[in-house]
């Protein structure tokens, strides 16, 4: 009898054995730039789309928020693109289980990538803050955190902070908003209050919104966020 977890030989035939590996490729990713009318050096907002959403989603949603067409709003979408079922609308997601490290330093590359491009087009002024709806946030915050650039805030709705991000790493950012619908069944309740801990713990300055809202950006969100953003420096 083979041994658990090891390579299995059949009956009367060749021992056979299955391995798993993991390789490097090159691959494109996509984002969507809002540039402001001014001429004069802008600052970055960054913003990462929730699961089966898109850039065109993210950059609409950012745009609700007051004074945000003074930024330079740069919506980055995931790298894993599939089809809505229904419509075959292209949209995408930033992981799954499988390679997830893998995963999360691709993501972080990306983004560093998407900056130093728009950073060669445009003038920016140095101030970059990122935003995340729902699994957006967790790529808000692991770009944010292990970023080479230095992110002002993280603004995050109907998402939960990753794990792995300790103390040292998430007391880089200064100053982070984070807000939960309380009728959220994807954001609870105790992972809201676990992530203010976090971050009040870590020294960032936490404004918290609690919303009458479910899974979802809403008006009011967007007014606080502007609120918010006018503040930051």
């Amino acid at each position: 009898m083979a041994k658990s977890g090891g390579p299995r030989e059949k009956s009367g035939g060749p021992r056979e054995m299955r391995v798993e590996r993991t390789i490097a490729v090159s691959i494109h990713g996509r984002y969507l730039v809002q540039v402001p009318e001014e001429t004069a050096a802008f600052p970055v907002l960054v913003a990462f789309h929730g699961y089966a959403e898109d850039a065109a989603t993210a950059l609409e949603r950012v745009r609700q928020i007051p004074g945000s067409h003074r930024w330079l709003v740069v919506a980055i979408q995931g790298l894993h693109r599939f089809y809505r079922r229904r419509t075959r609308e292209v949209i995408a997601s930033w992981m799954t289980q499988q390679d997830r490290d893998l995963m999360i330093v691709d993501n972080v590359d990306y983004v560093s990538n998407v900056l130093a491009a728009v950073s060669g087009e445009w003038p920016v002024s140095g101030v970059l803050v990122f935003s995340g709806f729902s699994q957006g946030v967790a790529t808000a915050f692991r770009a944010a955190c292990r970023s080479e650039l230095r992110v002002r805030s993280v603004i995050s709705l109907g998402g939960d902070i990753p794990p792995e991000l300790d103390r040292d790493a998430l007391g880089r950012l200064p100053t982070a908003l984070i807000g939960r619908g309380d009728a959220d069944e994807w954001y609870t309740a105790e992972k809201y209050a676990s992530d203010q801990s976090r971050l009040a713990d870590a020294g960032v300055r936490v404004t918290v919104c609690q919303l009458t809202a479910g899974h979802e950006w809403t008006p009011e969100f967007s007014r606080l966020a502007g609120d918010f953003l006018a503040h930051v420096k």
